[in-house]
């Protein structure tokens, strides 16, 4: 089976990227056109850290010592708006992730809460932010992993992290952005954070992710590397697989089933909607039953190695990444296909809908929804519907 690999969208001379440049780089500026950096006013943050105040301080301070650093002032036009960007939003997860505990403000998981929060914005106001799918991806990877120049020397496989973070955001933009971010406060240790930052620079360039994800030698290469335990990335494993698995993602009237209409060439498809009706469970109940059936239906497939699609909204990365491993684990090559449509088009479509989802549950879903990543399966495709 043939996917076209698709560009999402496209960057016209309106939008968030544009006025950032226009208003001179002014996160006054650009809060005052798009509001929803409001949220960031009042916002607590530990002093020992964060002794400026406020997040929207502290995102006012990042802001302006981006503008002066001589990295960014060597970038090209778009990424110097689309850092700028990252900084503005960096920490839009904090309103969320605030809390008072043991005497002192803290905000985990902050980047992670952010990109989802970030990406919620930008597609539902797709018209006013103008970007394309890569431009919004790339600043929401970059408000999800902004901490990690900092911080990466605590993780437990450090060359795994970086080159995770590599598959998606060049190390070189989140170095850039890290140092505005430890320049941007004032802290208890000052400097620090910016040294940790130096090393970072050093380790992703001596791994060769600097500004561009890692070589490996094939796919299959690269799917075992990102999920089994001390792997050398520099390895060339045998590409062992037998067989084509396709796995549906995206939101709702996203397009998926007239994808397949269209380029199934006659496979078996496993849709839990399709199962759901046969069930006859509605979609508000609970769907363990569901699920167990359609892997029921998908284990028999996988024992003869025969190619089929699984047909749901696949959202979730813990989700996924269950699935894609069962499929491998049988010696499928497991293609992950992300379908997109815009926001005002998604809510058309369910207007027109015979069965329509509650307005409230198609939100729900937008705000959990997480993009799948380049290494979660032996490839990864976005299109749009």
């Amino acid at each position: 089976m043939q996917a076209e690999k698709e560009k999402i969208g496209k960057t016209g001379k309106e939008g968030i990227l544009s006025w950032i440049r226009e208003s001179g780089f002014s996160l006054e500026q650009l809060a005052g056109q798009y509001p929803e950096l409001e949220i960031l006013k009042g916002v607590q943050q530990n002093p020992e850290y964060h002794a400026e105040g406020d997040v929207y301080i502290h995102t006012e301070l990042v802001c302006r010592q981006m503008c002066s650093l001589a990295e960014w002032s060597r970038l090209t036009e778009r990424k110097q708006e689309l850092l700028f960007l990252a900084a503005a939003f960096h920490d839009i997860g904090k309103p969320a992730a605030t809390r008072f505990e043991d005497g002192r403000w803290t905000s985990p998981k902050h980047t992670i809460v952010g990109e989802k929060v970030f990406r919620a914005m930008a597609y539902r106001g797709g018209k006013r932010f103008g970007m394309s799918f890569r431009e919004r991806e790339l600043a929401a990877k970059l408000v999800r992993f902004h901490g990690l120049p900092v911080w990466f020397w605590k993780k437990r496989r450090m060359d795994y992290d970086l080159l995770r973070a590599a598959e998606v955001a060049p190390l070189k933009l989140l170095w850039i952005l890290a140092k505005a971010d430890a320049r941007g406060r004032i802290s208890r240790t000052p400097g620090e954070l910016e040294e940790h930052g130096k090393l970072f620079a050093e380790y992703a360039r001596e791994l060769g992710v600097w500004e561009k994800p890692y070589p490996f030698a094939n796919a299959c290469t690269r799917y075992q590397y990102f999920h089994k335990e001390d792997m050398q990335p520099g390895a060339q494993l045998y590409d062992d697989t037998e067989f084509d698995v396709w796995m549906m993602a995206g939101l709702p009237l996203a397009g998926k089933d007239t994808w397949i209409e269209k380029n199934g060439a006659g496979m078996a498809v496993i849709s839990l909607d399709e199962i759901r009706g046969e069930l006859g469970i509605s979609p508000r109940d609970g769907s363990g039953k569901v699920a167990n059936l359609a892997i029921e239906r998908a284990r028999k497939l996988l024992r003869k190695k025969e190619p089929f699609i699984w047909n749901a909204t696949n959202l979730m990365q813990e989700t996924r990444q269950r699935l894609v491993g069962l499929f491998a684990g049988y010696g499928a090559r497991v293609h992950i296909l992300y379908l997109e449509t815009p926001y005002e088009e998604l809510k058309k479509r369910n207007r027109e809908r015979e069965r329509q989802i509650p307005q409230k549950v198609l939100e729900q879903m937008i705000d959990k929804l997480e993009m799948p990543e380049p290494w979660e399966g032996y490839e990864v495709i976005w299109m749009e519907s």
